[in-house]
This record gives C-alpha cells, structure tokens and sequence, in this order.
C-alpha cells in the first residue's frame, strides 16, 4: 500500500485479578506528534484490555495507515505472526484445544481494523528498558487502579 501514512502504536493491557478491575494504554505517533490514550473495565482479564488497547488505538485511524503496532502480548502478537487467526476461523472460531476461541467478539473487531490498514505486529519484552512499553504499561495499571476503587 504505497502512499500510506506511517504510525507507530505501542500498547499494553494490565488486569488486578485476572478476572478483575483492568486498563489499556496506548501511545500513537505519527509525523512527529504523539497522543497517548487509556481506558478500562471493571470486570475483565488481561487479555481483553491487551487487545483493546490494539482496537481503540487502531480505531483513532481516519484513513489507512501502514502501523507498525509493537506490544508485550504473545497473544495478540503471535495470534497474527504465527498465523492462529486464519486457523480460528477455518475451524469455526475452535482454537487447538477444541474450546470456542476466547474473545471472539474483539478478534473479530480487530480482524477488520487490520483489514484498513497495513499492520506490522512486533513483540517487545514487557517491564523491561523499552521506554514505550513502560509508559503505556504505567497508563494501563493507572486505568485499573481507578476502576478497582470503584469496586
């Protein structure tokens, strides 16, 4: 997709209790401008606000973007880098263990957002010297914080 706009997206998703009180954060840069974004749920598990913070930030998007997406989550990372989306929906949303696929209703949202831009999924280590990756962990447990006060 030759012409498109570039955007750099870290994200991070942090769960208390998995269930529990958890958040997202987001960071996306673009032409030199940064915004960093954040939510969260009261009742949730890592795993969704991993991939929410990968759907809210994909979804500021005005116009297809060529995104290089970087996050700490095998999950989302690896669902895409190793292929196991096609293989969910060629079983019928089965994953490997013969179980339905867990959070089938976001995959489904991000499937389409990836299908309006062109999305490069990179794995960066967690908690560690990424300066990114901490920022957007520190919005994420901020977003969790506020919502398990609320509990």
């Amino acid at each position: 997709m030759p012409g498109l706009s570039k955007v750099t997206i870290y994200t991070d998703g942090a769960c208390s209790g998995n269930p529990g009180p958890g958040g997202w954060g987001a960071i996306l840069s673009a032409s030199g401008v940064s915004r960093e974004i954040s939510g969260g749920e009261a009742h949730t598990t890592n795993n969704r606000m991993e991939l929410m913070a990968v759907i809210k930030s994909l979804e500021l998007l005005t116009r297809p973007c060529e995104v290089d997406l970087y996050s700490d989550s095998a999950y989302v990372v690896n669902a895409f880098n190793q292929h196991w989306i096609e293989g969910w929906q060629k079983k019928g949303w089965v994953n490997s263990a013969k179980n339905e696929v867990a959070n089938k209703d976001l995959w489904m949202t991000l499937i389409e957002l990836c299908n309006k831009h062109k999305v490069t999924f990179i794995k960066v280590k967690g908690h560690a010297d990424n300066e990114f990756n901490n920022r957007c962990d520190e919005l994420a447990v901020a977003e969790s914080r506020k919502y398990a006060k609320e509990s």
